[in-house]
Formats: C-alpha cells, sequence, structure tokens
C-alpha cells in the first residue's frame, strides 16, 4: 500500500495520515497566531512593536533549547498518546489567555509557557513518525511532506489571516488557533502511537542522554554543523528581506511578501522532489549539496543591483534550506535505539534551535552596522566554513554496520557472544559510549 510513487502515496497509512492532519491544522493555527500577536503587540506597544517581538522571538527560542530536553526527560515514560493531547489543550489554553492580556510581560510570560509546551510536544510528535512507518521510503516522504507542510503555513497563514480579519476582529485569529490545537488533540486521540518503556535511568541521565548521543555520532556532528549555516542564510531570509526590499530597493509590503514566497517556494519544490533525491544519493551529500546552495546564493547576493535579481536568489536559498532539513529526520532516526529516539529527537530540537538563537541577533546586527554586500559575505564565508567543518565530521563512509572491540567488558558477556572485536549496526548506548576509531 506504501509503494505507491507519488509523495501522498504515504497518505495511504490511516494513522500517518491522521497524525499529518493533526500537523497541518496545528501549523495553520499557529500562522493564525503569529499574524494575530504582531497586531497585539502593535496595539501594546507602537512603535516599540518591533523590540518586543524580537524580544518574543527570542524567548521563544530560548524555551525551546531549554525545555525540549528536560520536556522528554520528565514525558518520555509516559503514554505518548496522552502526553501529546494534553500538551495540545495546554497549548490551546495558553492561546485562549492571550486576547485579555493588557501589559507586555503578560505576552512574555504566555509565550514562554506556549512555546514550553511546543518544546515539549514536537519532538515526541516528530519521534512518533518512525515507529509508525517502519518503511524508509514511507518514512522519506513522510519527512518531505512535514517540509512542505511548514512551507506551505508560512505562505497559506498570512491569507488566512487576511480572509478572517474581513469577518473578525484580530482577537477572533486566537479562536482559530484554538480551534486547530483542539482539532490536532482529537486527531491524536484516534491515533494508536507505539510505546515503549524506557530502561529507568536517574532524571540528569534522561535530560542529557539526547545530548550524549547527539554528540558523539560523526553523521550527527556533521548535521547540525549545517544546521548552523541554515539559521545563518535563514536569519539573512527572516530578519533582512523587508531591510532588502523596503530599506534598500525602496519597494513596498506586497513586494516583501513576494520575495518571502520566492524563498518559501524553492524551499517546496525540494521537499518534493526529496525522495526521489534520496533514492540516487545519500543524506551527506544532498545536505552538503544544499550548505554549497547556500554559499552560492549569499555570495551572488553581494553584488545585486535590482529586486528582481533578489527573487532567483531567494529561491535558490530555498533549495538549499529544504535539502538540509528534509534528511535529518532520518538521520536521527537510525542514530539510536527506539527507545532513544524522542531523546534524540529533542536534542536536536534544542540544539538547532540554539543555532538560530545565535543567528538571529548576530545577522540582525550585521545587517544593521554594515553594508548589506558586506553582511552577504560574512554569511556565504560562513556557510563555506560549515561546509567544510560538516565534511571534516562526518565521515564520507557512513556504514550502519561498524566493527568494533569491546575492552570494558568480560569476554562471557552476553553481548559478545565470544567475540571482543565483532560487527553490527551502531549506535550511542550504555554499552557503547563512544564511536569507534576508524
Amino acid at each position: 500500500m506504501l509503494g505507491n510513487a507519488s509523495l501522498l502515496g504515504v497518505l495511504q497509512h490511516p494513522a500517518y495520515r491522521r497524525l499529518f492532519a493533526a500537523q497541518v491544522v496545528s501549523l495553520l493555527g499557529t500562522g493564525l497566531a503569529s499574524v494575530a500577536l504582531g497586531l497585539l503587540v502593535f496595539e501594546l506597544g507602537g512603535a516599540n512593536a518591533g523590540v518586543i517581538l524580537g524580544t518574543v522571538l527570542a524567548i521563544k527560542i530560548i524555551a525551546y533549547v531549554t525545555i525540549a530536553p528536560v520536556a522528554e526527560a520528565l514525558l518520555g515514560n509516559l503514554p505518548r498518546r496522552t502526553v501529546l493531547v494534553l500538551l495540545d489543550l495546554v497549548r490551546a489554553g495558553f492561546v485562549l489567555a492571550l486576547p485579555w492580556v493588557t501589559e507586555i510581560w503578560q505576552i512574555y510570560l504566555l509565550i514562554f509557557l506556549l512555546q514550553a509546551a511546543s518544546a515539549g510536544f514536537t519532538p515526541l510528535f516528530q519521534a512518533a513518525i518512525p515507529d509508525l512507518l517502519k518503511n524508509e521510503e514511507a518514512y522519506t516522504k513522510a519527512l518531505s511532506l512535514s517540509r512542505l507542510a511548514c512551507d506551505l503555513e508560512t505562505l497559506l497563514s498570512p491569507v488566512l489571516a487576511l480572509l478572517l480579519l474581513a469577518v473578525v476582529t484580530w482577537q477572533g485569529l486566537y479562536a482559530g488557533t484554538f480551534c486547530g490545537f483542539l482539532a490536532s488533540a482529537a486527531l491524536v486521540c484516534t491515533v494508536n502511537l507505539p510505546f515503549s518503556k524506557k530502561t529507568p535511568l536517574p532524571f540528569q541521565k534522561r535530560v542529557t542522554r539526547g545530548m550524549q548521543i547527539y554528540l558523539a555520532t560523526p553523521r550527527l556532528q556533521g548535521g547540525l554543523i549545517l544546521h548552523g549555516a541554515v539559521a545563518a542564510a535563514g536569519a539573512m531570509v527572516f530578519v533582512n528581506t523587508v531591510v532588502l526590499v523596503q530599506g534598500h530597493f525602496g519597494l513596498n509590503e506586497r513586494d516583501t511578501a513576494l520575495t518571502l514566497a520566492a524563498f518559501g517556494v524553492g524551499s517546496m519544490l525540494v521537499a518534493v522532489v526529496s525522495p526521489k533525491l534520496l533514492e540516487r544519493c545519500s543524506e551527506r551529500n544532498l545536505m552538503l549539496m544544499g550548505s554549497l546552495m547556500l554559499v552560492i546564493s549569499l555570495g551572488m547576493s553581494t553584488s545585486i543591483e535590482k529586486w528582481s535579481e533578489l527573487l532567483p536568489i531567494w529561491m535558490v536559498l530555498g533549495f538549499g534550506y529544504s535539502m538540509i532539513h528534509v534528511p535529518m529526520g532520518r538521520l536521527l532516526t537510525r542514530s539510536a535505539h527506539t527507545e532513544d529516539r524522542p531523546a534524540l529527537f529533542a536534542a536536536h530540537f534544542s540544539l538547532s534551535h540554539a543555532c538560530w538563537l545565535i543567528a538571529y541577533p548576530t545577522v540582525g546586527w550585521l545587517g544593521a552596522n554594515l553594508e548589506l554586500s558586506l553582511t552577504f559575505g560574512i554569511l556565504a564565508l560562513g556557510c563555506l566554513l560549515g561546509f567544510l567543518l560538516a565534511c571534516r565530521a562526518w565521515p564520507k563512509i557512513d556504514p550502519m554496520d561498524l566493527e568494533h572491540r569491546h575492552d570494558d567488558l568480560s569476554s562471557d558477556h552476553p553481548h559478545l557472544s565470544g567475540k571482543n572485536v565483532h560487527f553490527h549496526p551502531f549506535v550511542i548506548d550504555d554499552l557503547h559510549p563512544q564511536w569507534p576509531k576508524r
């Protein structure tokens, strides 16, 4: 049934189809909330709205970075479906409170609580997908659909918000977000998610388990470096597009939206073809090619003279962005035992957002204090450095099965089967705390 060649063939899987629908309605609701939040901040903060929104964004990322590993450690031994439904309901509750705030600090508090719930929800949700879709081809299509859904949310949410604002006030947009989270909870309720009880560990070890696996696995080290490059390039798009379009070229909000749409279209195009691309090349090669696209597009941006030149460059940036994002789920899935995947996904969620936490203020400062051409050049060099470091960290030959030895185990240990040097699929765990030297 899952052998359908089309990208949408994976939706024939009933459980995944409902989870994907949950993701879509949740994303649309979140997009509506983003629009409503901007309007709320402008109403309360006026001329300081930009500073307040920047603070809100920083709070969001800080919540992601700090809460994700802790949430997984606290909730990882509970039934997945129950946890996901409860977190959706918690998010719905916090969203419902936002229209009633009267002070800026209340926005900061509610956003932190809302994003803390998302930091618990998202990695657990992502880790559940490969347990449902055992077939790697099907899982790859699911990753592409997830990327496509995120890009479509970016493009469609403002349009949907515009349509709704014709009949409701901006406060009414939060009702859409509330309904999105409720619909997500209802859909998750219909899915029987696999549950695997973990080996009991002290709380501190549960918090650091994912990080330990992540930072000791060469392919994930390389992936994290490339996510740093993505954050640098993406921050340039999200922070400075309006500066380029309206400040540098003297155009209007419509042109800014079209420029951002070009980036989104590029990302979506790669998401659609990623399953086919990954049939022909490895995750490593695809992600490294993506980083080179970032380098090339940022380098070309140093000499642009017209807005029309910016659109194809932003589209190529979108290509590189998706080429790095889409394969990462496959790397995470094959780099841990089933019981450790939620912790590993939480670690990736935290570390990848830490890259954005650094990139946003850095790119913002560069764009505000240097010529835009120089900013582009610095970011291009940074992405090139990321490419070179990833090539070094991530071995070109990266098989699943590795020969290794266990000098720390007695010869009669059950894992050895009488052989100190042996060969099997290798992941970081209690018996294999370090990657074998090659």
